[in-house]
C-alpha cells in the first residue's frame, strides 16, 4: 500500500521528503527522460521505464540518448548518487512505485486518426502491477476525454482498482520544446487537473518539487486536455497564416520579413515566420479534430491550417523550380545539397521532420540529392537512409543549388563565397529558413530565393 495519494505539499518541502517515495516515469523520450532526471534531482528514487532496450542501456551507462542541454550531467549525477535507474520491465518498476508518470507518445495513423495503442498498452502494464494508494499523472498529449475514458478504464480493468478511491489520477501536459526541455519544465506555468480533490492535491505536491512556474489548476481533466491542444493549434493556425502571406509576398514582389517586422510593431499583431512545419505540431490538431467530429462539429480553421502547412513541402519544391528557371537549368539530373534535416533548428532529431519528405520528392524528380546537417556525421545521415557524401567539400562540388531547410545557428555562419566557388555556375541558394541575407548571397554570386522573399523571386 502506497501513501502517495495522501501526499500534501508540506510532505515534500525538503529533499528528504522526496527520498521516501519512488517514481516510475513511463516513456523516457525527449520529454520523459528530462522529467525523470528532475525528479531524481529533487530527491525521489526514480525508475525510467522504456520499451526501447537501447535507451535503457544508454541511461544506465550515463549516456543521454539525445542532445538536450544539461541532461547528460543530470543522468550521470543521479546514477552516481543512486537515485536513478532504467528498465524495460514494468514488473520490476511499477510494484515498487508510489507515483507513476506517463509520458508516452500519441502518434496519428495514415488516415490522420489518433493512435492510442502505445498509451493503452502502457496503461495495461501499469494496471497489472499497480499497488493501492498510488498516484498516476498522465503527461502525454491526448484528445479531450481520453484520460477519463481510455486511460482510466484500462487502468481499472487491468488492476481491479478504482480511480479516485484506490489510486489517484491526474493530468498535466508538458509545455516544453526540444533543446530547452529542462528549462521549460522548471520555469513554464503548468496546467493541472485531476479526477478528484485528493488526486489534485497529491499531484500538485509532486509537481511543485520540480516546477518553479505557476501551477494552473483547471476545474476538470477534459479542460486541461483541451488547453494543451488549443495552444498547439493556435500556433499551427498562425503558422498557416504566415505561409499564406509568404506565398502572396513571393508573387507580389514583397519581402515578407520586412512586412512582418513592421506589422509586429503593432502590439496586437504577432506574425510568425513561414517554413516547413514539422515535429508534433502537425499531429496535435487531429486529436481535437477527431473529438469534434464525434460531436458533429467540423473544425474548419484547424483543418484548413493543416492543409496549408502540409503543402509547405510542395511550396518549397516550387521555390526551387523558380531558382532553376532563373538559372536556365532543369531539375532532372541536377545536384542539390539539402542543409538541415532536423525537425527544428539547433536540435538533433529527425522524428517528425518533413525535410525527409522534401529529400525524397527531389529524388523522385530525378535530382541527385546530397544531405548535410552540422548535428549529424555523414555516417549518421547515411544510417538514416539519406544520401550523403564523405566530407563537406565533396558534398558541395559540382552542385547546382543549396537548399537551407532548417535554421541551425551553425548554418548562419556559412562562408558563402567559398561555397559558391565549389558549385556549378550559375549557382542557386534557396533559403527555406530565412537565415541568409539575400543581398549578401547575391553579392557572393548566388541566385537567391527564399520563402516570402518576393523581391528576389521576380
Amino acid at each position: 500500500m502506497s501513501r502517495a495519494l495522501s501526499l500534501k505539499e508540506k510532505d515534500l518541502e525538503s529533499f528528504e521528503g522526496g527520498e521516501k517515495y519512488t517514481i516510475t516515469v513511463v516513456g523516457c523520450g525527449r520529454m520523459g527522460l528530462p522529467t525523470a532526471c528532475l525528479f531524481a534531482d529533487a530527491g525521489f528514487k526514480v525508475i525510467c521505464l522504456d520499451l526501447n532496450p537501447q535507451i535503457v542501456d544508454q541511461i544506465n551507462r550515463g549516456i543521454s540518448p539525445f542532445l538536450e542541454h544539461n541532461l547528460e550531467r543530470l543522468i550521470k549525477k543521479n546514477l552516481r548518487e543512486g537515485r536513478l535507474t532504467a528498465t524495460s520491465d514494468p514488473k520490476l518498476s511499477i510494484p515498487k512505485s508510489d507515483i507513476i508518470i506517463i509520458v508516452v507518445n500519441t502518434p496519428i495513423d495514415d488516415k490522420k486518426r489518433p493512435d492510442y495503442s502505445n498509451l493503452e498498452s502502457a496503461c495495461r502494464d501499469i494496471g497489472l502491477n499497480l499497488k493501492p494508494g498510488s498516484l498516476i499523472i498522465l503527461q502525454s498529449t491526448v484528445g479531450p476525454g481520453i484520460t477519463e475514458t481510455l486511460i482510466k478504464e484500462t487502468l481499472e480493468a487491468a488492476s481491479g482498482l478504482r480511480a479516485g478511491k484506490d489510486f489517484g489520477l491526474a493530468f498535466s501536459p508538458i509545455r516544453a520544446t526540444a533543446g530547452r526541455v529542462i528549462h521549460d519544465i522548471i520555469n513554464y506555468p503548468r496546467v493541472l487537473a485531476a479526477i478528484d480533490k485528493q488526486s489534485l492535491a497529491a499531484a500538485k505536491a509532486v509537481l511543485k518539487t520540480i516546477i518553479k512556474g505557476e501551477i494552473v489548476e483547471v476545474s476538470n481533466i477534459k479542460t486541461a486536455e483541451t488547453v494543451k491542444l488549443f495552444e498547439n493549434i493556435y500556433r499551427d493556425v498562425n503558422l498557416a497564416l504566415a505561409n499564406e502571406f509568404a506565398e502572396f509576398c513571393e508573387k507580389s514582389g514583397i519581402d515578407y520579413n520586412e512586412a512582418q517586422q513592421a506589422a509586429n510593431t503593432q502590439p496586437y499583431c504577432h506574425l510568425l515566420s513561414p517554413g516547413i512545419i514539422s515535429g508534433h505540431i502537425p499531429k496535435d490538431p487531429y486529436l481535437l479534430i477527431e473529438e469534434a467530429e464525434n460531436l458533429g462539429i467540423k473544425m474548419r480553421l484547424p483543418i484548413v491550417a493543416r492543409r496549408i502547412n502540409d503543402e509547405s513541402v510542395r511550396r518549397a519544391i516550387e521555390l526551387i523550380r523558380n531558382a532553376f528557371k532563373a538559372m536556365e537549368k532543369t531539375l532532372k539530373r541536377s545536384k542539390i545539397v539539402v542543409m538541415g534535416i532536423s525537425y527544428k533548428p539547433n536540435v538533433k532529431e529527425v522524428k517528425g521532420s518533413l525535410i525527409i519528405n522534401l529529400v525524397k520528392l527531389l529524388q523522385n524528380k530525378g535530382v541527385k540529392v546530397s544531405v548535410f546537417d552540422p548535428f549529424y556525421s555523414f555516417e549518421e545521415i547515411k544510417d538514416l537512409g539519406l544520401p550523403a557524401e564523405d566530407n563537406f567539400t565533396k558534398t558541395l562540388e559540382s552542385s547546382d543549388c543549396i537548399v537551407i531547410a532548417v535554421g541551425h545557428d551553425k548554418l548562419k555562419r556559412l562562408n558563402l563565397g567559398k561555397i559558391c566557388v565549389l558549385m556549378k555556375k550559375p549557382a542557386a541558394l534557396v533559403d527555406l529558413a530565412n537565415i541568409i541575407d539575400p543581398a549578401k548571397a547575391e553579392k557572393e554570386g548566388f541566385i537567391y530565393r527564399g520563402l516570402g522573399r518576393g523581391v528576389w523571386s521576380r
